[in-house]
């Protein structure tokens, strides 16, 4: 007796994806229609998780060719630009050949995607450490020093010590490891990619805390970007204690 095409279907649903081979081995044969674009569903996810594979193998270039080294560290920050909040470090240590898919550069993913890679990011790390930079400290020595004040200060907190630091493009100053500067390193280093997750959604979650503080300025929404429903709250009801005072003195002004 054939199966029923909707039994057929709930086993596609439930199958991982190295059960999917086998899915369409045994239905490849089948000639009704609602079969055949079932299979045809299980070719396009096996198909999809080669490529995945296939980018993240490409996003591994910088850590295998420093594959001397034991604990290969990315580092990157979330925060540079909004009038408000702190600026946010993060640095990890991904284990060898780690096989973690989907990591990119936080900004390519969505809110969602990002705290689902975080929550495998910090389960699977060999470690992890984030740094932060107040707004007061960013008004007081600039946003460039606060980042890498920042960034020293995730480094400190890593239960491990890294051997080597591969950074998004800056070379952080007073820091005795090993550097390599990756432009646009978010998008072509791995460990680089999973600490701009770690950094975007640390940051993230404290802005939608300050929300609450501070409903009127949506910092939820924004996470302290000077949008324009940001700059109309802030020129009705003024700055709040997060706002950067050397970020908002000309919209203040204007």
């Amino acid at each position: 007796m054939e199966k029923n095409i909707n039994d057929i279907k709930s086993e596609l649903m439930a199958a991982n994806i190295s059960k999917l081979p086998l899915f369409v081995k045994m239905y490849e044969g089948d000639e009704r229609g609602g079969v055949q674009k079932l299979v045809a569903r299980a070719n396009r996810l096996i198909a999809d998780y080669e490529k995945e594979k296939q980018r993240i193998e490409l996003m591994g270039t910088y850590e295998k060719q420093y594959s001397q080294y034991e604990y290969i560290c990315g580092i990157d920050e979330a925060g540079r630009g909004p009038l408000a909040g702190p600026v946010v470090a993060g640095a990890v240590i991904l284990p060898k050949d780690c096989e973690i898919l989907y990591i990119n550069d936080s900004k390519q993913l969505s809110e969602k995607k990002r705290e689902e890679l975080y929550d495998i990011i910090m389960r699977e790390a060999a470690a992890v450490g984030v740094g932060y930079a107040s707004n007061e400290r960013i008004d007081e020595i600039n946003i460039l020093q606060a980042t890498y004040e920042a960034m020293r200060e995730a480094i400190s907190k890593m239960d491990k010590k890294p051997d080597i630091l591969l950074n998004d493009a800056v070379k952080i100053p007073q820091v005795d490891i090993p550097q390599v500067p990756i432009v646009k390193g978010d998008a072509k280093s791995v460990s680089i990619a999973a600490a701009s997750i770690i950094a975007k959604v640390t940051r993230d979650r404290l802005m939608r805390d300050y929300d609450k503080l501070y409903p009127e300025y949506h910092f939820a929404e924004n996470k302290g970007y000077g949008v324009e429903a940001h700059i109309e709250a802030l020129k009705k009801y003024g700055p709040t204690p997060i706002h950067r005072k050397t970020f908002i003195k000309n919209i203040l002004n204007n």
